[in-house]
């Protein structure tokens, strides 16, 4: 009985200096992060370096943009979603050959866009017109859709 208690406080001694270790490793990766947010989703801090998740606008910028009634395209999206996963590689290609700069506005990091864009599924895309809401696309699409979207309704 005294081997299995030892047995089990080693175990559980384990897991967590693995979970201690796990989080310290995701603090130090996401230190000064484009959110400029102590803390991250894991999935979020999977995507810091990847090349396809680096024009990133954070709410603040998107409200100022808009409140100034700038046009601007915005690709809402979440780490979690597997469409999204799926549409970020077909949208940045197609943005860049349409010359379209596209705003990432990641909701798992900022919850509130939910309700503020009344977004109801990811991936949503959407094109702002004097900061009104112009035109919507939604769910998982082919490069060439996202192209003819864009060319359609921003250029």
């Amino acid at each position: 009985m005294k081997k299995l208690i030892i047995f089990l406080v080693v175990i559980i001694a384990l897991f967590a200096a693995i979970a201690g270790l796990t989080k310290w490793q995701q603090a130090k990766k996401s230190e000064g992060n484009v959110y400029k947010k102590e803390s991250l989703d894991p999935l979020t801090v999977d995507l810091l370096d990847d090349p396809l998740y680096q024009n990133i606008i954070l709410p603040d910028e998107l409200k100022k943009k808009l409140k100034d009634k700038e046009d601007v395209t915005v690709y809402f999206f979440s780490p979690e979603c597997p469409h999204c996963m799926k549409t970020t590689p077909e949208l940045i290609p197609a943005a860049e050959k349409t010359d379209v700069n596209v705003y990432q506005f990641n909701l798992l990091e900022f919850k509130d866009g939910w309700d503020q864009y009344r977004i109801k599924y990811t991936p949503t895309l959407m094109h702002f017109k004097d900061g009104k809401e112009y035109a919507r696309l939604v769910g998982e699409q082919s490069q060439d859709e996202i192209e003819a979207w864009l060319k359609e309704n921003v250029k």
